[in-house]
């Protein structure tokens, strides 16, 4: 799992200090391997232990795993962009950079953002929320900017296969619709930060229905996750001109796929049938609306 993702994940949910020690890693990550732990607590303005406590609330035992896990992953990443011109992962784009190079630099931090989400996508959460999805007698789903588009493009995914769900343009009917759900249904929404008050009030209501609600984020420690029954973490880092809503739309739409296929397989015949059905209906159908 990426060290730097997990910092990037985490950082909302640390103290004040640890923060600053979380933003000056990934400003530069190797600065880890550069400096002691005094060093870096006394760049971070903190104290040792707290650089501890920080390396613990990302799952690592210690400085020592931190940085030896530091050194392995920026190995695996410069060897991963060897083929860009400026190989530093993440990098942001400058006045002076050519379209092929920001080009490439978008397609190697997306093709980076797919590869940690789905090789490190919790199989057991995912299994939880596809025995969900697939028993739910209506779905609700919801997100605010790119996730709209997220949770537009799931909802058309299941309205194909026969489910009957519903996604939310507005906070006012997502709400509605969340204070109406019941246990057998599902709330499924999106959220990259997981800070977006009608997104946390969404599940929040869903939950008090009794409606299991399933969150998609990169933050599972967050105010959103603290409301979901089952979160599924994406693993993307941000620029200043690749903001959270950016990086994070393909790896939500690999999410909604895994979840999507995994549903589908779940009901096969009925889910082949209602494929073929509709798929028959569009392709039988001119532009003019008639029968062709």
């Amino acid at each position: 799992m990426s060290i730097q993702s997990v910092i990037y994940a985490k950082r909302s949910s640390l103290t004040p200090a640890a923060a600053r020690v979380a933003d000056v890693i990934l400003a530069d990550p190797s600065v880890v391997l550069s400096h002691t732990v005094t060093e870096l607590a006394q760049m971070c303005s903190t104290s040792d232990p707290t650089v501890v406590r920080f390396c613990r609330a990302v799952g690592l035992a210690g400085y020592a795993q931190l940085r030896l896990e530091m050194a392995a992953e920026l190995g695996r990443e410069s060897a991963a962009a060897a083929e860009v011109r400026d190989p530093a992962f993440g990098d942001d784009i400058s006045p002076g950079t050519s379209l092929a190079d920001m080009v490439e630099r978008i397609r190697f931090s997306e093709v980076m953002g797919l590869e940690e989400t789905t090789r490190n996508l919790d199989l057991a959460a995912l299994e939880r929320a596809v025995k969900l999805v697939a028993a739910a007698g209506r779905i609700n789903v919801y997100g605010v900017g790119a996730g709209a588009v997220v949770a537009e493009d799931l909802r058309y995914k299941l309205f194909r296969i026969g489910l009957n769900v519903s996604a939310f343009g507005n906070a006012d009917n997502a709400l509605m619709g969340a204070s109406l759900m019941t246990a057998g249904d599902v709330a499924v929404a999106f959220s990259h930060g997981g800070k977006t008050a009608s997104v946390v009030e969404f599940l929040r209501l869903a939950r008090a229905s009794g409606a299991p609600a399933l969150l998609v984020t990169n933050a599972p420690a967050s105010p959103a996750g603290a409301e979901a029954s089952v979160c599924l973490a994406t693993m993307v880092r941000e620029t200043a001109f690749r903001s959270g809503a950016m990086a994070s739309r393909m790896s939500q739409l690999a999410v909604v796929d895994c979840l999507f296929v995994a549903v589908a397989q779940r009901r096969y015949d009925r889910s082949v049938a209602a494929l073929a059905a509709t798929h028959q209906a569009v392709v039988g159908t001119d532009t003019g609306g008639s029968r062709a």
